[in-house]
C-alpha cells in the first residue's frame, strides 16, 4: 500500500462503543454510534461502503441496525477496516491526536473537577492584571450565560474546565479583545506546566447581550508541545509535507506541522480538503472536523450529530471519485462523546478506522487493534517506506 498523498480526517469524537475500561471513566454503556444510528437523519452510505457496520464491535440502531455491506448488496467493501483501542490513559482530544500520530501518553493528563487551586489562579491573576469568576467545571453555553453579566460589568475573566484536562477562559470580544484574550491564554500555558500541565488552555469569545450571548468562531487551542517526536516530524525530517487543517496545528502545538488551514466549523473543513487535494503535494494531510463533539456531542444533540456525519458522508461520495490513483484516504477518531447518556463530556470508546484508495486492500478487515498508533506506523509505511 504505497502512495504519495495520505489524507488522514478525524471526525472528532466519533466513537463505536465502549472499550472495557470505560467504567473506570464513568462511561459504562456510552456507544456514539448507536446514538446517533437512532436519529432518522443519519444516513451514511459512502461509510458503509467502507465497512463501517462491519467492524467487530459495531452496534447499531434503526435501518443500520442489522446491516452489513457484503450481506445487503452482494458487493466487496471498498476498503481495508476495523477499530482501534485507546492504549493511553485518558479521553480527551490531545492526548487522542497524538496517539493518533504515535505518542502513548500512559500518565493521565490533570483535570480538575474541583476547579485549580490557588497557586494556579494567583499566578493567572497576576499575570493578567484580571480577576477571575466561576472557575469550576462548567457548560461552555451555560457558563457564559451564569457568569457573561458579571464579566462584562467587571472585566473579570471567566475560567472552567471540564471533565477533559483543559484551562478555559471565556471573554467577551467587546470588553476583551480577542488578541488580548490569546495573549492571557499564553500566559496560562506558561503557568501551567508540569504537575499542572493540562492538554490545553482555550480561549472562548463570545459576543452579544445578556443572556443571549453566542460563543464566536475565534475559538483558538493552546496545547501542550507532545513529549516526543511524532509521525508528522518524521515525515517532515524526510521533506514530505505535513498540511494541518482545523485544529491540527493548535494540537501539536505547530510541531511538525509544514502549513495549516484554520477553519470555521466542518463545512469549511472539508471545503478545505477538497481544495487541498486539488494541489499537489506529496506527504499528509490531518484534518480534524470539530463540530460532531463541539456542536453535538457535548451539547447532547443527537440529530444534530446524526445529521452532521449524514453531511459528511455525502461530501465524502464526491471526495472519493475525486481521488487520485496515488492517495490513500483514512477516516477515524479520536474518542467518543455519545450524546445520549446524561454526561456532556468525552467518551472511552474505540474509534474505527476505514482505508480507501487505488493502493488499498478491498475487504480487509483488520480486527480490533491495540493502539490509535497502528494509524502513525500504517503512514509511515505508506509515505517513507
Amino acid at each position: 500500500m504505497k502512495a504519495k498523498r495520505v489524507f488522514l480526517i478525524v471526525l472528532d469524537s466519533f466513537g463505536i462503543g465502549e472499550m472495557p475500561d470505560a467504567a473506570d471513566f464513568n462511561d459504562a454503556g456510552s456507544n456514539t454510534i448507536g446514538a446517533v444510528s437512532m436519529s432518522e437523519k443519519f444516513d451514511v452510505p459512502n461509510m458503509s461502503a467502507l465497512g463501517l457496520f462491519d467492524i467487530e464491535g459495531v452496534k447499531c440502531r434503526g435501518k443500520y441496525e442489522s446491516y452489513k455491506y457484503e450481506k445487503s448488496t452482494g458487493r466487496q467493501i471498498l476498503g481495508t477496516y476495523g477499530r482501534l483501542t485507546e492504549m493511553s490513559k485518558g479521553k480527551d482530544t490531545t492526548i487522542g491526536h497524538w496517539e493518533i500520530a504515535g505518542v502513548v501518553s500512559k500518565k493521565p493528563l490533570p483535570v480538575y473537577p474541583d476547579g485549580f487551586p490557588d497557586e494556579v489562579i494567583d499566578a493567572f491573576k497576576a499575570a493578567t492584571g484580571r480577576g477571575v469568576l466561576c472557575n469550576k467545571p462548567y457548560s461552555g453555553t451555560e457558563v457564559i450565560k451564569e457568569y457573561g453579566r458579571a464579566h462584562m460589568e467587571t472585566g473579570d475573566l471567566i475560567v472552567y474546565t471540564s471533565a477533559d484536562s483543559v484551562f478555559q477562559i471565556a471573554a467577551h470580544e467587546d470588553i476583551v479583545p480577542v488578541q488580548q484574550l490569546y495573549d492571557y491564554c499564553e500566559k496560562a500555558r506558561r503557568i501551567l506546566q508540569g504537575k499542572h500541565g493540562v492538554g490545553r488552555v482555550i480561549a472562548r469569545p463570545f459576543a452579544g447581550q445578556w443572556p443571549d450571548f453566542q460563543r464566536t468562531s475565534r475559538r483558538h487551542d493552546f496545547s501542550l508541545t507532545p513529549p516526543k517526536e511524532t509521525m508528522l516530524d518524521h515525515l517532515l525530517a524526510a521533506g514530505l509535507d505535513t498540511i494541518g487543517v482545523g485544529k491540527i496545528y493548535d494540537i501539536f502545538a505547530g510541531k511538525g506541522i509544514r502549513k495549516t488551514y484554520r477553519t470555521t466549523g466542518n463545512a469549511d473543513g472539508m471545503a478545505k480538503t477538497t481544495a487541498i487535494a486539488q494541489k499537489d503535494f506529496h506527504g499528509l494531510c490531518f484534518v480534524n472536523l470539530v463540530d460532531f463533539d463541539m456542536l453535538y456531542g457535548h451539547r447532547n444533540d443527537v440529530d444534530g450529530y446524526a445529521g452532521a456525519l449524514t453531511e459528511f458522508d455525502r461530501w465524502l461520495g464526491t471526495f472519493m471519485a475525486q481521488m487520485r490513483p496515488d492517495d490513500v484516504l483514512m477516516i477515524t477518531a479520536d474518542h467518543g462523546c455519545d450524546p445520549s447518556t446524561p454526561s456532556t463530556d468525552h467518551s472511552r470508546e474505540y474509534v474505527p478506522l476505514m482505508i480507501y484508495g487505488d493502493t488499498v486492500e478491498k475487504g480487509k478487515n483488520i480486527g480490533t487493534q491495540p493502539t490509535y498508533a497502528y494509524i502513525a506506523g500504517q503512514v509511515e509505511a505508506i509515505l517513507l517506506d
